[in-house]
């Protein structure tokens, strides 16, 4: 390994320290209660060798955000746009990856569900964020479940959103219960939804269907979903 690449591979190493050492903190303590101090030590690093990586608290908060509402897309997006069987079937495999994802990262999900940073650049993100959830469950609403009212479509979206992140906190206070329950209990949620109306061609959908859209955090075309 050349002398840039060993470089490139320690700045990389230094970094994942200091994102999960923030997301442990930042979880744990809040973001009020969390110094850059505190992260650095908390890393095995200096407050010079953060600064290289961060400019401020901040930024790092706002990056941990960013990436891991981009990871916990990738799987479920897999699964909605590739997976294999009928409806039910993708759409257990979707809700498992994204309970997945929450399981695999849960300090950063307890700061990714709840804000504790009063900062108001932080809490536009998470406005933007649920926004752009409920765009993409109105989205695939309309694609997978004709014959929604209109004026239903965004209260509809907001309740498979916020049924996914409350299922997702309480399972974060209660880690002992098994994922698939909680899967089990957002396809049921999604399926009793889909038993209310009716679709012009009387058939289930081929396709994923709305339970799709809570784990979307973007446009249903643009590569992902939350």
């Amino acid at each position: 390994m050349s002398e840039i690449d060993r470089s490139r591979a320690a700045r990389a190493e230094a970094r994942t320290r200091i994102e999960e050492a923030a997301a442990r903190l930042f979880a744990e303590r809040g973001f009020a209660g969390t110094t850059i101090g505190d992260i650095a030590a908390e890393a095995g690093l200096s407050k010079p060798m953060l600064y290289r990586h961060f400019d401020s608290k901040q930024e790092l908060h706002l990056a941990l955000l960013e990436r891991h509402r981009d990871e916990l897309a990738a799987a479920p997006t897999r699964e909605l746009l590739h997976g294999e069987g009928d409806f039910e079937t993708r759409m257990t495999a979707m809700y498992d990856a994204w309970f997945g994802y929450v399981q695999s990262h849960p300090y950063t999900w307890r700061m990714m569900f709840r804000d504790t940073t009063g900062d108001p650049e932080v809490q536009d993100f998470h406005r933007e964020l649920q926004r752009r959830q409920r765009e993409t469950d109105m989205a695939l609403l309309r694609e997978f479940v004709p014959g929604i009212p209109e004026d239903e479509l965004e209260p509809l979206a907001e309740a498979i959103r916020s049924s996914l992140y409350g299922l997702a906190l309480w399972w974060l206070d209660r880690p002992d219960r098994p994922r698939a329950l909680l899967v089990a209990t957002m396809v049921r949620i999604t399926r009793g939804l889909i038993s209310t109306v009716e679709r012009p061609d009387h058939k289930s959908p081929d396709r994923a269907g709305p339970g799709s859209a809570g784990p979307g955090s973007a446009d249903p075309d643009d590569g992902h979903t939350p």
